[in-house]
């Protein structure tokens, strides 16, 4: 099994023992959808109206509870200082880590929209439109955030300072990944643009982000 395969197994395999920063994003997520038809009342149109922006802001912050724990804990156990040391280049460690963050988190909050969808009366026929856009923009979630938990690695407060650092940047994912939709409830041409711009955003990210993570994990730890 190659360094990359190997370092993804075991954080997936850490990700899904601990169980704490999954189960907080899910219960994070639910507690936000659940909430909002409470403060926005009972009007069914207004909730079916909007159910998909508030879905992908949910699940936006629901992942960005987690993001500080991508390094944190190797930080802590010594482990990181041995991966900026180790034959595999840091960026591929970095791309690993966040790409299990990406498994573990965004796909499971991803696939549970539909399901908490039901809350804010979403037409179900755009529910495979809503996990397909998420999919295609998730991505984008764990691998940008990961340079924001490489800044803030030694912060006090990181993860105020994190949001902070990363929530602009996850606007382009934001807008395009809730025009998609729109424009596939309307049924109008303006779908494959839109879904188009936020793939090309993630995987921008993923080659991206991983270069910009190593080089502030590199100075945080020199």
């Amino acid at each position: 099994m190659s360094p990359f395969l190997a370092l993804f197994k075991r954080d997936l395999t850490l990700a899904v023992r601990e169980g704490a920063a999954l189960g907080t994003a899910l219960g994070f997520y639910l507690i936000v959808v659940a909430m909002l038809p409470l403060g926005l009342g009972p009007d069914l149109k207004l909730l079916g109206r909007i159910a998909p922006g508030i879905l992908w802001i949910a699940l936006l912050l629901a992942a960005l509870l987690s993001l500080p724990r991508v390094f944190e804990a190797d930080h802590e156990d010594g482990s990181l200082e041995v991966m900026a040391t180790a034959p595999l280049p840091l960026e591929l460690a970095v791309a690993s880590k966040a790409l299990a963050h990406w498994v573990s988190t965004s796909i499971p909050l991803a696939l549970l929209a539909p399901v908490l969808g039901l809350m804010l009366n979403l037409d179900i026929a755009i529910a495979p439109v809503l996990v397909a856009t998420m999919l295609a923009g998730t991505p984008a979630i764990s691998f940008l955030g990961s340079v924001g938990a490489a800044l803030t690695l030694k912060a006090r407060r990181g993860g105020l300072l994190l949001a902070l650092l990363v929530l602009p940047l996850y606007i382009p994912t934001l807008i395009f990944g809730i025009s998609a939709i729109g424009f596939a409830n309307l049924g109008q041409e303006g779908f494959s643009a839109s879904f188009l711009i936020l793939s090309a955003t993630s995987l921008a990210s993923v080659a991206l982000a991983p270069i910009a993570a190593a080089a502030a994990l590199r100075l945080q730890l020199s």
